[in-house]
C-alpha cells in the first residue's frame, strides 16, 4: 500500500502533504517527538515517538518500504530510506535520489567539519513560494508513479 510518512517536527509542508493525500486518498502518519495537530481524518495519523536521538528517524526506517513516500529534510534519513527503495522529499520539493545522496551526505559533512571549526557559514535560503509548490509537484508527482506500480505479491 502506499503510504506518506512525515519528519514532522521541523516540516513546514504539512498542510500541503495533508491537501495531496487527501485528493489521492493516501494514508499520511505523522511522526515527530511531541504532538502535533494533525486533521480530523481517517486517511490521517500522529505517531509520537521518544525525545531520545533519531527515535523519529528510527521509527520512520522502521515502516519504509518500496511503496512509501518519505518527507524529511534531514539527509542521513533520506539516505536511509533511499536504501529501502522509498521514495524521498525535502519539504522544499526537491527529491533525494540514489544519484544524488552521495554528494548530500558529502556536503553535509563538510559543512558539520566547517561548523565544527569555528567557521561562520550560511544557512539554507529561506522557504519561500517557490519551495511550495515545487513541493506539491514532487510530491503529485511521486504518488502517481507508484500508484502505477504493479501490485505487489
Amino acid at each position: 500500500m502506499v503510504q506518506i510518512l512525515v519528519d514532522a517536527d521541523a516540516c513546514p509542508v504539512k498542510d500541503e502533504i495533508y491537501d495531496i493525500a487527501l485528493r489521492h486518498q493516501v494514508p499520511v502518519i505523522v511522526v515527530s517527538n511531541s504532538p502535533i495537530r494533525v486533521p480530523a481524518s481517517s486517511l490521517i495519523t500522529r505517531k509520537v515517538v521518544s525525545d531520545a536521538f533519531d527515535a523519529a528517524d528510527d521509527w520512520i526506517v522502521e515502516h519504509a518500504t518500496a511503496r512509501s513516500v518519505v518527507i524529511t529534510g534531514d539527509i542521513l534519513l533520506a539516505d536511509r530510506c533511499l536504501k529501502l527503495g522509498s521514495s524521498v522529499i525535502s519539504s522544499n520539493g526537491k527529491p533525494f535520489t540514489a544519484a544524488s545522496i552521495g554528494n548530500a551526505v558529502a556536503v553535509r559533512a563538510i559543512m558539520a567539519d566547517l561548523r565544527a571549526g569555528g567557521d561562520r557559514i550560511g544557512g539554507p535560503a529561506p522557504f519561500g513560494k517557490a519551495d511550495r509548490s515545487r513541493f506539491k509537484s514532487s510530491l503529485d508527482e511521486a504518488l502517481v508513479k507508484l500508484r502505477r506500480l504493479p501490485p505487489l505479491t
